[in-house]
């Protein structure tokens, strides 16, 4: 059991690690607004809002703690700053777990000119160097997987299979998926990602296009399915890490969130307002890849701990 000094202290070196990774790499830190006008309209994320009451144009505006800092660091991407990094909080409401906080570190960076296996090997490299140790990675397309650990093929199955497999698994759940994507997520959390070798360091790529919110859409080269260029990271039973191909065309993100926030009304969310900032920079934002690392839980893996509160200063429930 770690004291707190060295909780305290750990941490403080895991941060002082990850800067001195990307100076050398020439990578700028960028410290974006934890606060926007914008909130995310991805179905499956909650906004914290408020409201600024002060002078100025956005006067009694709703606000949004940030769930991410990637709409922000977009923008200075298309604006010229180069490969960019942030280490600082995010907020997600409604998340609380053992392996959720409502608000967590995050580590998110983008690389001009890096496709998406690039910047897979630089994820890979990054959790050697800050576990210090002699890590070996394995790698999966999304539907490999489904086929190697489960023997279906998640390209062609209906729902109605879909939720025929889910049910064959006796799985206690607390409710049934309404779409094939909320199907294969839960089929990747409870019956896939328990497969991976904890040991390795594993990715998952090749996600389904309606599962790349913000990721480049190709053709599969293999069976012709349309695949987002997007991956996960995996390693000590944790999700770690998800990258996109970074989609670069202002008018199809516009219809995706459109799409999103569409979805949004349907399941009793409220719809946000879509960052028109970021789509108005989105066909100048340069080739890159980025990826967002939960640090907390990085750290939980590195530790071996169960509950990310043992990894935080302060949990959630004692903020």
């Amino acid at each position: 059991m770690k004291n707190l000094r060295d909780k305290l202290w750990q941490r403080g070196e895991l941060f002082r690690t990850i800067r001195d990774y990307f100076f050398l790499e020439e990578v700028v830190e960028v410290d974006t607004p934890i606060m926007s006008q914008f909130g995310n309209p991805d179905p499956a994320l909650l906004n914290f809002k408020s409201c600024y009451t002060g002078p100025g144009k956005l006067h009694n505006c709703e606000t949004y703690l940030i769930t991410s800092p990637e709409y922000h660091m977009k923008r200075l991407l298309a604006a010229g700053s180069g490969s960019c990094y942030y280490l600082g909080k995010v907020f997600r409401d409604g998340e609380l777990s053992h392996r959720h906080n409502p608000e967590f570190t995050m580590l998110e960076w983008y690389r001009e000119g890096f496709d998406l296996e690039t910047l897979m090997e630089e994820v890979y490299r990054l959790i050697r160097i800050l576990s210090g140790k002699d890590l070996e990675r394995e790698s999966y397309s999304y539907q490999a997987a489904f086929q190697k650990f489960l023997g279906i093929d998640p390209f062609s199955m209906t729902l109605d299979a879909l939720i025929a497999f889910i049910e064959s698994k006796d799985l206690s759940l607390t409710f049934m998926p309404r779409d094939r994507d909320e199907a294969l997520d839960l089929i990747v959390s409870h019956l896939l990602e328990p497969q991976f070798d904890r040991n390795r360091v594993t990715f998952l790529y090749h996600y389904p296009a309606t599962q790349a919110s913000l990721a480049k859409i190709v053709t599969d080269d293999d069976d012709g399915n349309l695949v987002g260029k997007r991956f996960e990271t995996y390693w000590q039973g944790l999700e770690l890490a998800n990258g996109y191909e970074e989609l670069t065309e202002s008018q199809e993100q516009r219809a995706r969130f459109e799409a999103e926030n569409s979805v949004r009304q349907e399941i009793g969310y409220e719809a946000v307002p879509i960052d028109h900032l970021l789509l108005e920079s989105l066909d100048q934002l340069p080739f890159c890849s980025g990826v967002a690392l939960g640090v907390d839980r990085l750290l939980m893996a590195i530790w071996g701990k169960e509950d990310i509160a043992d990894v935080q200063a302060f949990g959630f429930e004692q903020s």
